[in-house]
């Protein structure tokens, strides 16, 4: 009968953790692609049209909107430039993701009624992503890896 449970464990559990660990480097560089992409685009927008995103910064009660918008612009175009080349990623995960805590915060807190509303934000999405990115690091296709390894 044990030998029979190891088996189905062996098969359940360690088959597939074998198999990924010849691809490991693949999730960090797939998560980096995806959320670097959105926030060099989503900076770049806002960095295109500060006023209006002052504005909003304005509505949302942030302090200090005239200085916070082009540096949180700024921030989110340059740290998802940093993200894909997995360069300082946990400092730029770690930047990325308290912009996307204000953002919850400030621009989402008001439409927050369950935990379901909660984890159903983009934003949301995006907060974890970088959490796991700040923790765990680049992953091994990445310069941050090639710098730390040389």
């Amino acid at each position: 009968m044990k030998t029979l449970f190891n088996s189905f464990i062996d098969i359940t559990l360690g088959w597939p953790e074998k198999v990924a660990s010849y691809i490991q480097w693949l999730g960090p560089l797939f998560a980096r692609l995806v959320v670097g992409e959105i926030f060099i685009t989503a900076g770049w927008g806002k960095l295109q049209n500060l006023d209006q995103i002052t504005e909003n910064f304005i509505s949302w009660g942030i302090p200090l909107p005239h200085v916070l918008t082009p540096f949180t612009s700024g921030a989110e175009f340059v740290c998802g430039i940093l993200t894909i080349l997995g360069l300082f990623t946990r400092i730029s995960a770690g930047i990325l993701g308290v912009i996307m805590i204000v953002a919850i915060k400030s621009a989402l807190w008001e439409q927050v009624d369950s935990l379901d509303t909660l984890l159903g934000f983009s934003e949301t999405a995006y907060l974890a992503i970088f959490f796991w990115l700040a923790i765990a690091g680049a992953g091994k296709a990445s310069i941050d890896y090639w710098l730390t390894h040389k």
